[in-house]
């Protein structure tokens, strides 16, 4: 630890050229992996020397050349990077290597020590346990022919031996078909039919016209299309994909046809329709559960046929599905909460606090909720006692850290939260925080958050809520009338005040704002200035956001649920997810947005404005108040903002 703190000082003592040159030849030593560049790539590891990213520069230098790479310089930075990130990472790639070439005993000794692991990686090791005749790897392997997703190459002997040794059959087959398509994983379907005697196959074909056109598949059935299994199956691909855009249509299509199919067909259809029109917030969506009957439902419909439940107030129904979840959905908070609500509802009130009890106290959506179910006024806990500046010294010596800041500075910012998060994994909650609050220190605002989040008994919410850039974002507040808190909890959810946040569609800067939305808010409030290079500029950037926010809030009720949808759906959409003929209840609105990104945003969006109003207020926080009533929607007048890409 001294060595590392001399390190540390003597790398804070050096001029500030020769770091950036030292950055300089790291940024260009990426450049050269990017474009296989062996020799520049090696010419540079020379130059970086002694450079905190130095181990970084030679794993990229030895992922370029790990076909031909022998074992014992592999193991030589194996060992030299032992415990660290990128030696995990680099050995999980050299095994995906060696069970691509069957190097099955070097594996076995490689496998053990890998602490991050995936799919391909699995595969390979269940293909090393049944070379050694263990079977009980073909029943673990079993479960993935089931997953709605493309297998990677290492686990297609494993099903092909599944198949072989008739331990899954052509109705598996035909299961795996319909998740697929379910799923829009067509290639993955074309694969998969494959696997069926070539009498009963699907051709690619028909597969692409039915997804491109299913109406019109449906319109040419032949009056026999039900003598064979693949005649059925196709008339439910083309059910199934007619729903997807139209499930009363759908629902009509299939009426004509349904009694050419048995029981267990007839249920798994009426479970897509459900599931659609549930989406789609539709009155028919329980009348057509109800007719799925006993018919397996995933995962996704089962938690849609509980919100179509909780849109009609039919608190029995939403009982009996969750009821009907798999266990491990059931005990998620928010089917806990749920289900509390339904036994509160149908009288049994000991049952239901029971259960906002298993989750009261929790710093999330849920927990806030079952709280305000108990009666708990919600407040953070008390600050601890700030790191001392000895624990701060001692996690920023730590190479992990190190690695990360130098990734940080050079912009690699995926690269440095991995490396990030793999140094802090398994710290105890004074490390943790003592972490935070060197995050903090060096603005390092999202591994701040994220590291404070990490804590189990010792808690510092004015780190986990941090509110930087406070002279941007409180007068901008006050002159709008806008709530400070849940303004940061928008912000918190939006950039992790990141300002140079960009988002893979293109938002930008703090409060995340599309180029087209930035330059219509612009110009609405008269800021003659703009041109879109200033988006990220905290200020500008705070107040389009804010401007933006207001425009929203005061068109749709100034309700801050609806507001935070339309922020990242668009108002439109907010407006079209209210019920159409009564109010509902804020949190039954959030829970029944459609998409799943929106739904989990707005309700960490509220549930971070609670934490923030306590923190600034000082005073205790109701979030079923916060997310009142959302009143039904309103037909009259022309909307002012559409929404904007």
């Amino acid at each position: 630890m001294k060595r590392l703190l001399c390190v540390l000082l003597l790398a804070c003592s050096l001029p500030a050229t020769h770091a950036a040159s030292g950055d300089d030849r790291v940024l260009a030593a990426k450049d050269a992996v990017q474009r296989g560049d062996r020799i520049k790539l090696a010419k540079q590891l020379e130059a970086v020397r002694g450079h905190e990213l130095e181990p970084y520069v030679e794993y990229w230098l030895l992922r370029l050349r790990l076909e031909e790479a022998d074992s014992a310089e592999l193991r030589d930075f194996l060992a030299r990077q032992s415990g660290s990130y990128l030696a995990d990472k680099l050995r999980g790639e050299w095994l995906k290597t060696l069970g691509k070439h069957r190097q099955w005993d070097t594996f076995d000794a490689e496998y053990p020590p890998l602490v991050q692991t995936d799919q391909e990686i699995t595969c390979y090791a269940l293909q090393n346990r049944l070379r050694l005749a263990d079977l009980g790897a073909l029943d673990e392997a079993r479960p993935l022919w089931f997953v709605p997703a493309e297998l990677p190459e290492s686990c297609i002997p494993l099903m092909e031996q599944l198949i072989a040794d008739k331990r899954l059959g052509a109705d598996d087959i035909w299961e795996r078909m319909r998740r697929l398509l379910e799923a829009k994983k067509f290639g993955a379907a074309k694969i998969t039919a494959a696997y069926l005697p070539s009498n009963q196959a699907p051709s690619a074909k028909t597969l692409d016209a039915i997804a491109d056109k299913p109406l019109r598949h449906l319109a040419l059935l032949p009056s026999n299309f039900a003598s064979s299994r693949q005649g059925r199956e196709m008339a439910l691909f083309a059910v199934q994909r007619t729903a997807r855009n139209d499930p009363v249509q759908a629902a009509q299509q299939w009426e004509g046809i349904k009694d050419k199919f048995p029981a267990t067909d007839r249920g798994y259809i009426y479970g897509q329709l459900g599931w659609q029109g549930a989406l789609r917030h539709l009155p028919e969506a329980l009348g057509w559960y109800a007719r799925a009957g006993a018919a397996p439902l995933s995962d996704e419909q089962v938690a849609w046929k509980t919100r179509a439940a909780l849109r009609a107030l039919n608190w029995a129904m939403v009982h009996e599905a969750i009821e009907q979840m798999p266990k491990a959905l059931q005990a998620q908070p928010d089917w806990i909460y749920w289900l509390g609500r339904a036994h509160e509802a149908l009288g049994r009130q000991e049952e239901a606090r029971a259960l906002y009890g298993r989750i009261a106290g929790q710093p999330n959506f849920y927990g806030n909720l079952a709280d305000d179910e108990l009666g708990r006024p919600i407040m953070p806990p008390p600050l601890p006692q700030k790191p001392a500046s000895e624990e701060v010294k001692a996690v920023a010596a730590l190479p992990g850290i190190r690695r990360a800041m130098a990734l940080f500075r050079t912009d690699m910012r995926i690269e440095g939260i991995r490396e990030w998060n793999w140094t802090v994994r398994g710290m105890d909650d004074a490390k943790l925080l003592a972490a935070a609050e060197f995050a903090n220190r060096n603005e390092i605002f999202d591994r701040a958050i994220n590291t404070a989040d990490r804590t189990l008994a010792q808690h510092d919410y004015s780190m986990r809520y941090l509110s930087p850039f406070r002279e941007h974002v409180e007068p901008k507040a006050r002159a709008l009338q806008l709530d400070q808190g849940w303004v940061y909890g928008l912000m918190r959810q939006e950039s992790r005040f990141i300002t140079n946040a960009k988002s893979v569609v293109g938002a930008k800067g703090l409060m995340q704002l599309m180029p087209k939305t930035a330059s219509w808010v612009a110009k609405k409030i008269g800021m003659h200035d703009y041109h879109p290079g200033r988006t990220n500029d905290t200020d500008v950037n705070v107040t389009l956001g804010t401007n933006y926010l207001k425009l929203v809030l005061d068109e749709l009720d100034s309700h801050p649920v609806l507001a935070s949808a339309a922020y990242n759906a668009g108002p439109g959409r907010a407006r079209k997810w209210r019920d159409a003929v009564r109010p509902i209840e804020g949190a039954i609105y959030a829970e029944t947005i459609p998409f799943n990104e929106t739904r989990d945003y707005v309700k960490k969006v509220m549930s971070n404005a609670v934490y923030y109003s306590a923190l600034f207020d000082g005073q205790p926080q109701s979030l079923k108040s916060r997310l009142g009533t959302i009143a039904p929607k309103n037909g009259s007048g022309a909307p002012k903002i559409e929404d904007l890409p």
